[in-house]
Protein backbone atom coordinates (compact mmCIF):
# COMPACT_ATOMS: atom_id res chain seq x y z
CA UNK A 1 0.00 0.00 0.00
CA UNK A 2 1.37 3.34 -1.03
CA UNK A 3 -1.38 5.68 0.13
CA UNK A 4 -4.94 5.55 1.46
CA UNK A 5 -7.92 7.72 0.66
CA UNK A 6 -11.13 7.91 2.67
CA UNK A 7 -14.51 9.50 2.23
CA UNK A 8 -17.72 9.62 4.22
CA UNK A 9 -19.70 10.63 1.14
CA UNK A 10 -22.19 8.44 -0.65
CA UNK A 11 -20.58 6.01 -3.10
CA UNK A 12 -21.87 7.93 -6.13
CA UNK A 13 -20.17 11.11 -4.87
CA UNK A 14 -17.05 9.54 -3.35
CA UNK A 15 -15.83 7.44 -6.28
CA UNK A 16 -15.49 10.24 -8.87
CA UNK A 17 -13.84 12.57 -6.33
CA UNK A 18 -11.40 9.93 -5.09
CA UNK A 19 -10.47 8.74 -8.56
CA UNK A 20 -9.95 12.33 -9.68
CA UNK A 21 -7.21 12.62 -7.04
CA UNK A 22 -5.78 9.14 -7.64
CA UNK A 23 -5.55 9.50 -11.42
CA UNK A 24 -3.69 12.81 -11.07
CA UNK A 25 -0.96 11.02 -9.09
CA UNK A 26 -0.92 7.43 -10.37
CA UNK A 27 -1.41 5.39 -13.52
CA UNK A 28 -3.13 2.20 -12.32
CA UNK A 29 -2.32 -1.05 -14.11
CA UNK A 30 -5.33 -2.95 -12.66
CA UNK A 31 -8.45 -2.17 -10.63
CA UNK A 32 -9.55 -4.32 -7.68
CA UNK A 33 -12.86 -4.25 -5.79
CA UNK A 34 -15.09 -6.21 -3.46
CA UNK A 35 -18.14 -7.29 -5.45
CA UNK A 36 -20.34 -7.89 -2.44
CA UNK A 37 -22.32 -8.88 -0.57
CA UNK A 38 -23.49 -5.60 0.87
CA UNK A 39 -25.49 -2.54 -0.04
CA UNK A 40 -27.25 -3.21 -3.36
CA UNK A 41 -26.86 0.36 -4.61
CA UNK A 42 -23.26 0.79 -3.44
CA UNK A 43 -22.25 -2.45 -5.15
CA UNK A 44 -24.10 -1.51 -8.33
CA UNK A 45 -22.60 2.00 -8.48
CA UNK A 46 -19.11 0.72 -7.69
CA UNK A 47 -19.32 -1.95 -10.35
CA UNK A 48 -20.58 0.39 -13.08
CA UNK A 49 -18.04 3.07 -12.19
CA UNK A 50 -15.07 0.67 -12.01
CA UNK A 51 -16.12 -1.28 -15.12
CA UNK A 52 -16.30 2.02 -17.02
CA UNK A 53 -12.85 3.00 -15.68
CA UNK A 54 -11.49 -0.41 -16.69
CA UNK A 55 -12.77 -0.01 -20.24
CA UNK A 56 -11.71 3.63 -20.52
CA UNK A 57 -8.21 3.06 -19.16
CA UNK A 58 -7.92 -0.32 -20.92
CA UNK A 59 -6.85 -2.09 -17.73
CA UNK A 60 -8.20 -5.27 -16.08
CA UNK A 61 -10.91 -5.18 -13.43
CA UNK A 62 -10.57 -7.89 -10.76
CA UNK A 63 -12.89 -8.71 -7.87
CA UNK A 64 -13.23 -10.71 -4.67
CA UNK A 65 -16.05 -11.15 -2.21
CA UNK A 66 -16.14 -8.83 0.79
CA UNK A 67 -15.19 -11.57 3.21
CA UNK A 68 -11.62 -11.43 1.88
CA UNK A 69 -11.38 -7.90 3.28
CA UNK A 70 -13.05 -8.24 6.69
CA UNK A 71 -11.54 -11.38 8.18
CA UNK A 72 -14.49 -13.53 7.02
CA UNK A 73 -16.78 -12.08 9.71
CA UNK A 74 -20.54 -11.61 9.16
CA UNK A 75 -21.55 -8.69 6.94
CA UNK A 76 -24.74 -6.88 7.90
CA UNK A 77 -27.50 -7.12 5.31
CA UNK A 78 -30.31 -5.35 7.20
CA UNK A 79 -31.57 -5.25 10.78
CA UNK A 80 -30.54 -8.60 12.32
CA UNK A 81 -29.96 -10.34 8.97
CA UNK A 82 -26.30 -10.98 8.14
CA UNK A 83 -24.36 -12.49 5.25
CA UNK A 84 -22.03 -15.30 6.27
CA UNK A 85 -19.62 -17.43 4.28
CA UNK A 86 -19.19 -21.10 5.08
CA UNK A 87 -17.41 -23.60 2.81
CA UNK A 88 -17.28 -21.07 -0.05
CA UNK A 89 -21.06 -20.58 0.12
CA UNK A 90 -22.55 -17.19 1.01
CA UNK A 91 -25.93 -17.22 2.73
CA UNK A 92 -27.95 -15.09 5.10
CA UNK A 93 -28.72 -15.83 8.73
CA UNK A 94 -30.58 -14.02 11.46
CA UNK A 95 -28.39 -13.23 14.43
CA UNK A 96 -30.16 -12.26 17.68
CA UNK A 97 -27.11 -10.42 18.96
CA UNK A 98 -25.33 -7.93 16.74
CA UNK A 99 -22.48 -9.68 14.98
CA UNK A 100 -18.97 -8.65 15.82
CA UNK A 101 -18.51 -7.27 12.34
CA UNK A 102 -15.01 -6.29 11.39
CA UNK A 103 -14.37 -3.20 9.32
CA UNK A 104 -13.30 -3.66 5.74
CA UNK A 105 -9.62 -2.94 5.44
CA UNK A 106 -7.15 -2.94 2.62
CA UNK A 107 -4.12 -5.07 3.31
CA UNK A 108 -0.65 -3.57 3.28
CA UNK A 109 0.27 -6.05 0.57
CA UNK A 110 -2.51 -7.13 -1.79
CA UNK A 111 -2.89 -10.89 -2.27
CA UNK A 112 -3.84 -10.94 -5.95
CA UNK A 113 -4.74 -14.64 -5.70
CA UNK A 114 -7.92 -13.64 -3.79
CA UNK A 115 -9.21 -11.82 -6.87
CA UNK A 116 -10.59 -13.13 -10.16
CA UNK A 117 -11.90 -11.83 -13.45
CA UNK A 118 -15.41 -12.76 -12.29
CA UNK A 119 -16.59 -9.25 -11.50
CA UNK A 120 -20.37 -9.50 -11.68
CA UNK A 121 -21.75 -8.09 -8.42
CA UNK A 122 -23.02 -10.43 -5.72
CA UNK A 123 -26.62 -9.23 -5.42
CA UNK A 124 -27.64 -11.51 -2.57
CA UNK A 125 -30.85 -9.72 -1.61
CA UNK A 126 -33.47 -8.24 -3.91
CA UNK A 127 -33.54 -4.45 -4.29
CA UNK A 128 -35.88 -2.72 -1.86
Amino acid sequence: MIQTYESNEQTSDALPALFDVVLKNYAPKRLFFARGPGSFMAIKISYIFLKTMSIGLQIPLLACDGFALNGSTPIRAMRNLYFIKENDTISTVRLDEPAAAQPFTLPTLLDVSLFSEETEPLYMLPAV
